[in-house]
């Protein structure tokens, strides 16, 4: 009788594990491999949005992006490297050349 109720004792205070791993030996990968699957699918979900939502210079990542050729002039202008008729022309040319025009 005490034998009974020292194994009752044990097997209540230590849970599933005393008795074998059981079901309790799968939960333990399962929740690592979905706090893996959710921190990739967060992480590209971020990437896409940077990616597609990158800003008035262009898309991607801001170290990525370059100056556009346009806000380059005129900065130049704005400096005093180029006067307001070769801002213009330049300008005009620029433009022109554009690939989506």
């Amino acid at each position: 009788m005490l034998a009974t109720l020292a194994t009752t004792a044990v097997v209540t205070h230590a849970g599933p594990w005393a008795a074998g791993f059981g079901w309790a030996f799968l939960l333990i990968p399962i929740f690592w491999i979905l706090v893996i699957g959710l921190i990739i699918f967060l992480v590209s979900r971020r990437r896409h949005a940077w990616m597609m939502h990158g800003g008035p210079e262009g898309y991607g990542p801001p170290w990525m992006r370059g100056a556009s050729a346009e806000s380059t002039l005129s900065e130049r202008f704005a400096k005093g490297d180029i006067d307001e008729t070769e801002y213009r022309a330049r300008l005009e040319v620029l433009r022109s050349n554009r690939p989506n025009a």
